[in-house]
């Protein structure tokens, strides 16, 4: 054992004159760095959580990564992209992505219940009135291979519902905050508004009622099933086969009535791929006639789309037709509807025979189309990396039809949330400084006062010879006996506050001001380690100065001194 460490561990343990001086102001420069531990500690702890825990729910709403057509538009109101892009085969090849999905975005209003209230009149009376409040959302679309997981986290009444294509009612999973505002609760039905080619009003059941904290996000966010959101979007082609109105040499004008896309087509009337929209046709039998239509894709070399629409006209005769169409007063084909949509239909003919027509709607190419593609990683810390990546893979490189890709990171989307996250490290910079600062300060003062109390020994150790460099490192040592006191002290007490607050949750937030319900600690080992290394060997640094002193004392005097 070095004799410097012997004999600051005797002197540790020794009476010494001055006594009541010096025990006081040890107390204090422990209780210092013990505090320093705490507060340091407890700063790390919570800021690190804090960011931790809006990183987290922040990433849940949008993913780490998001996808979408290239331009200036939210990816609430982006183009649409195929899903089957050839870009994404590639996404596949990159390593420590943990997921691709799939999303579709609708913005929408959801009326509230009728409801009713009670006004106060210029004339002091109470008047009653019935009201209804709108408010503006956003409907995502998420599919079953979805990050749901972060939703049942935050679920706080229903389930996260198993969507059928039976279901009479589609489910939503609405927030808390939405629910509140609307007076809405679990397994309600809901009437939103959704502006298309046709505006439409849709029923939609609660089935969950999910709450992250994050108003801002969980006001705006409605969740549901994204083949509803593909077909409200009206993406892709959407065809019809109709009858026109007018004649063509006496026969029906067979026409396709298609919407969506870009306008450019190919139709398939089953003879193959032609640019003929139309024919003429005179039925002499029950007929079936099938259409496939495609999408040719502006400056592509392929010559149709891999996205298609199938629709159906069936035609049913009761009679042999002969003669002329009948023609009502404004010579456009008489009809007879059988339903409420007008796709259900009898036209005549001049021997009062009756065609019945039927037309079958195709499916619709809409899910064919999403709005983008959440990425999600593994690991925060590789987003700047894999940011790099993505565009390098994805960005600026045309497909078939040229049209061009854009990658955005969470941080580009939420650009203020995450500098605000931003300063927080600058809060804890401060804090570990100010906080190490009392401590080395008051450890100086511990220190100066072990050496005038000492006074004596100092001389009578010079006085055989030591050196002034081996009398520093035994105060040094001695510092640092009471320095290891202190932290030990403070790790045992900032531990025990971080796990009680972590696992009990005791200490309360403003879900509406800090996003979240409760303060959050993130205990991280690296972050302890280097704390507590850190603060040691500034401190110690820092005290080499102060034992400065000890080299300015004269053996004689100090022997004599009392």
């Amino acid at each position: 054992m070095p004799s410097e460490f012997f004999i600051a561990r005797k002197l540790i343990k020794s009476e010494v004159q001055g006594k009541k001086l010096s025990r006081p102001i040890v107390r204090i420069s422990i209780i210092s760095i013990a505090l320093a531990i705490v507060v340091n500690l407890l700063t790390l702890a919570v800021v690190k959580g804090f960011q931790q825990e809006v990183r987290h729910k922040i990433t849940g709403f949008g993913a780490h990564f998001f996808i979408k057509m290239v331009g200036d538009a939210t990816p609430y109101e982006t183009p649409p992209i195929p899903i089957n892009h050839p870009a994404f085969d590639q996404l596949k090849t990159i390593p420590n992505l943990s997921g691709i999905y799939p999303v579709a975005y609708k913005p929408a209003l959801l009326q509230s219940k009728n409801a009713d209230s009670k006004i106060r009149l210029a004339s002091g009376k109470d008047s009653l009135i019935n009201k209804q409040d709108i408010l503006g959302v956003i409907f995502k679309g998420l599919s079953h291979s979805n990050h749901w997981s972060f939703f049942k986290e935050n679920l706080v009444e229903g389930v996260i519902p198993k969507f059928s294509k039976t279901a009479d009612i589609e489910p939503v999973v609405l927030s808390k905050k939405t629910a509140k505002l609307l007076g809405f609760k679990l397994n309600d039905t809901v009437d939103a508004f959704f502006v298309r080619n046709t505006p439409v009003k849709r029923q939609f059941v609660i089935s969950g009622i999910y709450s992250t904290g994050l108003e801002e996000f969980d006001e705006k966010i409605v969740l549901t099933n994204i083949p509803i959101v593909q077909e409200l979007n009206d993406w892709g082609l959407n065809a019809t086969i109709r009858i026109a109105d007018t004649l063509s040499h006496g026969s029906l004008l067979i026409k396709a009535d298609v919407s969506g896309g870009n306008g450019t087509c190919l139709y398939d009337w089953g003879k193959g791929f032609q640019r003929f929209n139309m024919f003429e046709f005179y039925p002499t039998k029950d007929t079936l006639i099938r259409l496939i239509t495609e999408e040719i894709q502006l400056g592509s070399t392929k010559t149709k789309s891999s996205v298609a629409d199938t629709s159906y006209l069936q035609i049913k005769l009761n009679g042999l037709p002969s003669g002329k169409f009948m023609l009502d007063e404004n010579t456009e084909l008489t009809r007879k509807y059988l339903d409420n949509e007008g796709n259900h239909y009898q036209v005549f003919t001049e021997n009062k025979s009756v065609i019945e027509c039927l037309q079958i709607d195709g499916a619709s190419a809409n899910l064919g189309y999403v709005s983008g593609f959440e990425i999600t990683i593994q690991k925060w810390n590789e987003l700047d990396l894999m940011s790099v990546k993505l565009k390098q893979l994805i960005e600026m490189i045309p497909d078939d039809a040229g049209s061009l890709l854009q990658v955005n990171s969470i941080q580009d989307t939420e650009k203020e949330l995450f500098l605000w996250l931003g300063f927080l490290d600058i809060n804890v910079f401060i804090i570990i400084v100010l906080m190490l600062l009392i401590g080395v300060i008051n450890m100086g003062s511990a220190m100066l006062v072990l050496i005038v109390v000492r006074t004596n020994f100092i001389g009578m150790l010079k006085a055989l010879g030591a050196t002034n460099w081996t009398i520093r490192k035994i105060f040094l040592i001695q510092a640092g006996f009471l320095m290891l006191r202190g932290m030990f002290w403070g790790n045992l007490i900032g531990l025990s506050l971080c796990l009680i607050q972590k696992y009990t949750g005791v200490i309360s937030l403003n879900p509406e001001v800090y996003y979240l319900s409760q303060v959050p600690i993130e205990l991280d080992v690296w972050h302890f380690i280097g704390l507590n290394l850190g603060t040691i060997v500034i401190c110690l640094s820092a005290l080499v100065l102060p034992s400065f002193v000890i080299t300015r004392i004269n053996p004689v005097k100090a022997i004599r001194f009392d």
